[in-house]
């Protein structure tokens, strides 16, 4: 919702209505073949040439030449090139969804898989790959905590239905559900060092313990104040203590066996957000207040306090053993590691409350807590590195000895406004959320870089030709340009202000890395110039701080928001399309006006250059697509079908095609020469704002208001692949089974024909048996020996036979021989049985009838024909007399 306000403010969003009745689902879509190959070359002849052409009375200043004409080409029809074939067939290649959206992140004793609740599911990561799968509850509850036990073996989630679950994580399997016993939610958990005790704190005010070998509650105890939101072992189980605390600040010690609280740890002033136990008599806490406390267990007192002035969240120890001189870790001694409100990690020695160390973060800290507070933080000794967890739901691993950044996970996307392909061989996506920071995730191995530098919210990304340079603009009323390394490393090169409003829309120049070109709320249009230190990779290697761009030329466009600029493929010409119903079309020298496109009902969304005709394609509030000649301006195709907002398009297929995506989270394809919507996909089920395809044209990726981000694949090939080695397959089987009946051997062609689905066939095979001698005891050894699914098959044909009464006499046969050989109890466990009974009764009635109706009648012309007979004779006796 938060996201949604913002465009609106942004954009006066004509009527976005109630989502309509959606198409059904679609696993994968079609298009139309990319172009003859003769398209390829298209480019340089439509876009370069400069053709005159007649005056228009819509026209402004003087174009490019200054003649006042403007370049077209011979038509501005759709070219003759794009001829569509087979289409091509797309798939989900991934799918980009949140995984975590608050609450304890757990990894595994390997470092290999990372737990992270969501909802009603917890999802289990992959931490390489960032391949993600789901354990679904089947109550469909929030999960309230969950805790993956020492070993790696036992998983219990706790839900809001009051049930506990075990789980065979490894296997999606629920194993055993039980109750919870707590009146009110479970709030914490954890596993002894064992692995076979379990301790529940509930909202409740109690814990439970459990005991996961024997299945049962070992013990309840009362006396905590409000919610148990912390509950620990010791590490030492021969002692038999519990840990916990609760909304009274204090630190309960409980006796397992004697169930009672033996002590109460009171020193903090706030909750307490985490124990660590350095050995077995010292015991180390964090809390809100911001401060660390380390507690002696023997006499139960406080030996030290450290003031970390932040609000802790977390706090680490360090271990003994290792290299952590990097981290200002000098002497010998405890040292731990906090993470709070200010984002950052800090190194302290304990024995002196020193910060001995501070992380540099990419982005100014703050005192109060902010998106970029850390919430939690978790050393893993087998990948030795310490994760961090942030408000805005994202997952840091950082190298325990340096506190270098590995891998970065985003657990949660928010609305997200816009998408591209960057990066080498388009190896990365760059996404705009809901938020003042980038997205840059790599798509082999989900790691995701979070830029800085926006202080509102991005609403617009534009690449340039090459992939490795990019713009962002914001509501910050500026623009950014990014360079990615060799590494994937993006840093921010430009920066430009201007703009009176927020800046909504950006396009790059596509030939060369020359210009940019913005609009925004103020409804004015600004080119911006590259300066070359910009554009070389050698100097721009040198940048240390974000060069100042400055605007070129600024023009008024339009008299309402401009919600989409573009640039064509020669870098001659700008589109804008406005929430004032008119697209226009502007020089990119010094952007004078050429011409205004109109007809559109409502406000347009995008427009959109074609890469290989003189063609403008632009989008709109009213549902439609239009099609417009740079010649004359005027409309040369309109696409209707669909029933909300077109938000974005794009070409595809060389030019042959349109892809749109819609308010309504429907994906249409288009094919431009037949005017034809040839596919819809339901990909997502909210606004999808972001739509783009990758340099090779067989990859597309849309992102939406409903947090996925869908990359779908061309796997025409594939497909093709498949079909053909289908073909041939079935070929060879219809010569075998052509062979096998030449060579009457009929129970191998019987069990090819129900292998090659093919009733027809069957039922040939069939009246060949019948018509062999003593057919009717041939085809009973033939069906007896089939197997159990090849006679479910069979009795789902002979079904059919039954219904013609051609082939009622096979039908027939066939039943009596299953009814002959089967038992009924095994006739009953027959896939589709009831059916097939169902259906073989009221034809078996009438044909009965029709035979017995047949005898009737045959009985009737013998009686006649014998009468007839004896009439004969009576004469023939008198004569002989």
């Amino acid at each position: 919702m938060r996201g949604a306000r913002r465009r609106r403010a942004r954009l006066p969003t004509p009527n976005m209505a109630a989502r309509h009745l959606r198409a059904p689902e679609v696993a994968t879509f079609s298009r139309s073949n990319r172009g003859a190959p003769e398209a390829a070359g298209t480019r340089s002849q439509t876009w370069r040439r400069q053709r005159p052409s007649a005056p228009c009375a819509r026209r402004g200043r003087a174009g490019p030449g200054g003649s006042g004409e403007l370049p077209g080409p011979r038509g501005c029809g759709v070219t003759a090139a794009l001829r569509v074939s087979s289409p091509p067939s797309y798939a989900v290649s991934r799918k980009i969804e949140p995984f975590y959206t608050g609450g304890r992140v757990q990894i595994t004793r390997d470092g290999k898989f990372m737990l992270c609740p969501c909802g009603t599911r917890l999802n289990v990561i992959d931490v390489e790959t960032g391949a993600q799968r789901s354990l679904q509850q089947d109550d469909e509850e929030e999960i309230t905590s969950f805790a993956l036990s020492p070993d790696d073996e036992v998983l219990v989630t706790g839900s809001r239905a009051l049930l506990l679950k075990q789980w065979k994580w490894r296997e999606n399997e629920c194993v055993r559900t039980w109750r919870a016993v707590h009146v009110a939610p479970v709030a914490s958990m954890a596993f002894d060092s064992t692995s076979t005790l379990l301790a529940t704190g509930g909202c409740d005010s109690t814990i439970k313990i459990w005991d996961m070998i024997k299945q049962y509650c070992t013990h309840n105890l009362k006396g905590s104040s409000g919610v148990v939101h912390l509950v620990e072992f010791h590490p030492d189980i021969s002692r038999l203590q519990l840990f916990s605390s609760s909304i009274d600040y204090k630190i309960r010690i409980w006796d397992l066996k004697s169930s009672k609280c033996v002590a109460a740890l009171d020193g903090h002033f706030s909750a307490v957000t985490s124990l660590a136990f350095a050995d077995g008599n010292t015991l180390v806490s964090s809390g809100r207040d911001k401060i660390c406390m380390v507690w002696d267990l023997k006499t139960r007192e406080s030996k030290r306090t450290i003031p970390v002035y932040e609000s802790v969240e977390a706090a680490i120890l360090l271990p003994e053993k290792g290299d952590f001189s990097q981290l200002g870790v000098k002497k010998q001694g405890l040292h731990l590691v906090t993470a709070g409100s200010k984002g950052v990690l800090k190194v302290w020695e304990v024995a002196t409350a020193a910060c001995v160390f501070t992380q540099p973060v990419p982005f100014e800290s703050k005192e109060e807590a902010s998106e970029r507070s850390l919430t939690q933080c978790t050393f893993v000794p087998a990948r030795n590195e310490i994760v961090t967890v942030s408000v805005e739901h994202n997952i840091v691993l950082y190298d325990a000895q340096t506190l270098q950044l590995r891998k970065q996970l985003a657990g949660y996307n928010d609305e997200v406004l816009d998408v591209k392909f960057v990066g080498p061989g388009d190896s990365h996506i760059v996404v705009a959320t809901n938020s003042p920071q980038l997205k840059v995730f790599e798509l082999a191995t989900s790691h995701c870089q979070i830029l800085y530098g926006h202080t509102e919210t991005i609403l617009a990304l534009d690449v340039f030709r090459k992939g490795l340079m990019f713009v962002s603009c914001a509501k910050d009323k500026s623009l950014r340009v990014w360079r990615m390394n060799k590494d994937g490393r993006v840093t921010c090169v430009a920066q430009g202000l201007g703009h009176a409003h927020g800046v909504g829309a950006v396009s790059c120049s596509r030939l060369k890395e020359n210009f940019i070109v913005t609009s925004s709320q103020d409804c004015t249009i600004k080119i911006w110039n590259i300066p070359e230190s910009l554009t070389s990779k050698a100097k721009a290697a040198l940048i240390s701080s974000p060069e100042t761009l400055h605007a070129k030329v600024t023009e008024r466009g339009h008299n309402k928001d401009i919600n989409s600029v573009a640039v064509s493929p020669n870098d001659k010409l700008i589109a804008s399309g406005s929430q004032d119903r008119l697209a226009k079309l502007w020089s990119c020298s010094d952007c004078s006006l050429l011409g205004v496109f109109t007809g559109h009902k409502r406000g347009i969304w995008c427009v959109q250059f074609s890469p290989v005709d003189q063609v403008l394609a632009t989008s709109s509030a009213d549902g439609t697509l239009k099609l417009w000649g740079l010649r004359d301006f005027s409309c040369l195709k309109t696409f209707e079908g669909h029933d909300a907002s077109v938000l974005k398009i794009i070409f595809v297929s060389r030019g042959a095609q349109l892809l749109s995506s819609g308010s309504d989270g429907l994906l249409k394809l288009w094919t431009i020469k037949t005017n034809e919507c040839v596919k819809t996909l339901d990909g997502h089920e909210d606004k999808i704002w972001g739509l783009h395809s990758n340099k090779q044209d067989d990859m597309v990726v849309t992102a939406s208001s409903d947090s996925c981000i869908t990359l779908w694949k061309d796997v025409t090939e594939i497909e093709e692949k498949e079909a053909q080695a289908k073909q041939e397959e079935q070929i060879i089987k219809e010569q075998e089974l052509s062979n096998l009946l030449h060579e009457k051997r009929y129970l191998k062609a019987l069990g090819l024909a129900i292998s090659l689905d093919r009733p027809h066939t069957v039922l040939m095979v069939v009246k060949a048996i019948l018509k062999e001698t003593d057919g009717r005891k041939h085809l009973e050894e033939n069906i007896a020996r089939l197997r159990k699914d090849q006679k479910e098959a069979v009795l789902s044909f002979l079904v059919t036979w039954n219904t013609n009464s051609r082939n009622c006499h096979e039908a027939q046969a066939v039943i009596e021989t299953l009814l002959k050989h089967e038992a009924p109890d095994e006739l009953l466990q027959y896939s589709g049985i009831k059916p097939a009974v169902e259906s073989l009764l009221p034809y078996t009635e009438r044909h009965f009838q029709r035979l017995s109706r047949l005898l009737q009648a045959s009985m009737f012309i013998d009686f006649m024909w014998q009468n007839m007979r004896l009439a004969d004779a009576a004469p023939q006796e008198e004569v002989t007399l």
